[in-house]
């Protein structure tokens, strides 16, 4: 075997070979509760052996992750000292590459690549006679593959740092750029936040111009909104150059380059590095689940087979996006995305990422059809894809050993067991999992219940049914419930009123009160008690941003009207988006004072039906909630753990949010020892007016 040309790939197949030999013996067993237990403590073990098969053959191959997760340096094109040009391939199928462009007016022959082992191609470029490089920065450049059938394909390479589309041309371009003075960050890494509290963003909806925005247009006028409501990290979206504009990023065309239609990589590092001396980090919404299916501008078919860097079909292909799906036992795959996670974090200073599509890519079946009840059987056997997981346990081991503040979020909406326990444990290694439940949760009861029929029980179970210590992070929408066929929460509770009576200058129709009172104790609800560690917002949500997202696409004749955000709505003082705007600010710095997020799971003392009421302790804080649609309470009885003195903190009902000002804020609320109570403490209220949600905190 290690004599076989693909002895590195191959070596890979044999703990495979096994774990599914004894998957198919346990599948056997007469009892099923035997079977299943046998079945997770022998998958978790051999999955952390075929982990550490892994590592063992990187370190005798390639010295190491360290320098194989630096193969960017490698691939692609790269310049040397002496200011030579190394460029590099790995194209297995290829009968013959050349390297074409604006170098060498086009010649489809005159620089052809040297061929190596293992499928790799390679071509020096000596510099010219004044001793610059042979291409230039900022010029074009094509890969000619020859396949063995004859053909003749131009390609882009798969390393290639920029790609634009030229005016009037569908088709990328790949660039070379080496600008002559790159941007140089200046400003540390913030440390990594005890809470963190993201928003979540694309750079190219923000702004409320029916166009596509820029980075300098994010690091001028969205950053600084960001500080201010009080958001210590930015998950930044469709960052990755994709092609199709309307797949929100999510079908890469190429992985090493930032999307050229917001500008240059130089503004997209001035971007992040003024986040960095905001005290924000910032986190890349990375696509490593599957790629887009484009052969002249994208990876599928680099080298004109049916497979190189993917799976050959049907495994190779996604049924429902119709996207190329990648072989994460490859060699050459696995350098490739795992250099990628390098690349953005060295070259661009990310501090993270949140990993698209994870159920995706941990089962065969790809999460289709599958309605996750929660079974252990369901996350261990045969229609789990452990070279996949092999590969997000390495990539969180290399990122956490390298960045030991690398922040790593799984979407993930199976609830596999272990994603955010440690490798070293036999876990995944990621930091947090998305709490995917909860905003259908609010989505359902919106459409489905009236407000006399919220299950208080039901929502309180929904926001926090998670593993005991992990880390989730939490929220009550995101940018998917607000893509056109689906609305906005704000756009659920008020509908086509926003459109005509959200000015203060009038009085609040009954609609516009209910939406706006509903809005903030929603977002209150699920930042305190659904999250642990983290919250998540998506970029306009915060202010109640109306109707839906939709990207320009000829279904709606191209148009940008619902591709922006609508920030000039928080610039009108006279509408009420400022006021949810001023809540979800204030929301945010109370958390970061009291560090809720990041404290042990809340105590729940109260979840009654009748009454409409949710009451909780965290963070040594105390939190109500009244979601009766008319019925206030008043002398309303709650139980505490710390006895003393109680004052507000936040009130959602202050006139400043859009509230009514029922409570008085000099109020102190004292506490009385309560007999048989199991060490707990009551306190009176003198009046819990209906939808309205406050934080008290002891004196």
């Amino acid at each position: 075997l290690m004599q076989s040309e693909h002895w590195k790939e191959q070596a890979f197949y044999i703990p495979s070979l096994l774990l599914t030999t004894l998957s198919l013996c346990l599948s056997l067993c007469v009892s099923v509760s035997l079977c299943v237990s046998l079945s997770v403590s022998l998958s978790l073990s051999l999955r952390y052996g075929l982990f550490e098969k892994r590592l063992f053959l990187l370190e005798e191959a390639e010295g190491g992750f360290d320098q194989f997760t630096r193969s960017y340096r490698t691939f692609g094109v790269n310049r040397m000292a002496d200011n030579r040009l190394v460029l590099r391939e790995w194209a297995p199928a290829a009968e013959a590459l050349f390297l074409t462009g604006d170098f060498n007016g086009w010649d489809n022959f005159s620089h052809p690549y040297e061929k190596k082992e293992f499928g790799k191609w390679e071509l020096c470029l000596p510099p010219k006679h004044d001793n610059s490089p042979a291409i230039e920065h900022n010029t074009k450049l094509k890969v000619v593959v020859h396949t063995k059938k004859g053909e003749r394909l131009y390609r882009i390479s798969p390393w290639a740092k920029y790609a634009i589309q030229s005016e009037k041309q569908v088709i990328y371009d790949w660039v070379h750029w080496d600008p002559p003075q790159p941007y140089l960050h200046i400003h540390p890494r913030p440390k990594k936040p005890q809470s963190l509290r993201i928003y979540e963003s694309h750079v190219g909806i923000a702004s409320p111009d029916p166009k596509v925005a820029s980075y300098t247009n994010f690091t001028t006028n969205v950053l600084p909104r960001i500080k201010d409501l009080g958001y210590n990290c930015i998950q930044l979206m469709a960052v990755m150059e994709h092609a199709y504009y309307a797949s929100f990023g999510y079908q890469v065309t190429s992985f090493f380059a930032a999307s050229s239609r917001y500008g240059t990589p130089e503004e997209l590092k001035q971007l992040i590095d003024t986040a960095h001396s905001l005290d924000i980090v910032v986190l890349l919404d990375v696509v490593h689940s599957h790629a887009s299916q484009n052969t002249e501008d994208g990876l599928n078919s680099f080298d004109g087979s049916d497979s190189c860097f993917f799976h050959s079909p049907p495994r190779g292909e996604h049924a429902l996006w119709g996207s190329r799906l990648f072989n994460y036992s490859s060699w050459e795959v696995l350098r490739f995305l795992l250099s990628n996670l390098r690349w953005w974090m060295e070259e661009y200073r990310f501090d993270g990422f949140r990993f698209d599509g994870v159920t995706s890519m941990m089962y065969h079946h790809h999460g289709i059809g599958s309605m996750f009840s929660g079974d252990y059987s369901e996350y261990f056997g045969l229609q789990v894809d452990e070279d996949s997981l092999v590969y997000l346990m390495t990539a969180n081991h290399v990122l956490h050993t390298l960045y030991p503040d690398c922040i790593t979020i799984a979407e993930d909406v199976s609830g596999m067991p272990a994603v955010c326990r440690s490798v070293a444990e036999g876990g995944l290694g990621f930091d947090y999992r998305l709490a995917m439940a909860i905003p259908d949760k609010w989505i359902q009861i919106l459409k489905e219940l009236a407000d006399e029929a919220w299950d208080m029980g039901n929502i309180v179970y929904t926001l926090t049914n998670r593993r005991y210590g992990e880390n989730c992070i939490a929220y009550a929408e995101s940018h998917d419930q607000s893509l056109v066929g689906d609305k906005s929460l704000a756009f659920w509770l008020m509908d086509k009123e926003m459109y005509t009576n959200m000015s203060s200058l009038i009085p609040m129709t009954p609609v516009i009160d209910r939406g706006i009172q509903l809005h903030k104790m929603i977002r209150l609800l699920t930042h305190a008690l659904g999250g642990e560690e983290g919250y998540l917002n998506f970029m306009g949500n915060e202010f109640g941003h109306p109707e839906w997202l939709d990207f320009p696409r000829k279904g709606n004749n191209e148009s940008y009207h619902y591709a922006r955000r609508q920030y000039n709505l928080l610039d009108t003082d006279h509408l009420r988006y400022r006021q949810l705007y001023d809540f979800d600010r204030d929301m945010n710095r109370t958390e970061d004072k009291y560090g809720w997020l990041a404290a042990p799971p809340a105590f729940v003392s109260a979840k009654h039906e009748g009454d409409k009421v949710i009451v909780f302790e965290r963070g040594n804080v105390l939190f109500l909630l009244n979601f009766h649609p008319t019925r206030s309470q008043t002398n309303y009885r709650v139980a505490v753990a710390s006895p003393g003195k109680y004052t507000i903190k936040l009130d959602s009902d202050e006139v400043q949010y859009g509230g009514h000002g029922r409570l008085d804020h000099n109020t102190e609320f004292f506490t009385e020892p309560q007999e048989n109570s199991m060490l707990v403490r009551n306190t009176s209220i003198m009046t819990l007016s209906y939808l309205v949600c406050v934080i008290l905190k002891t004196v």
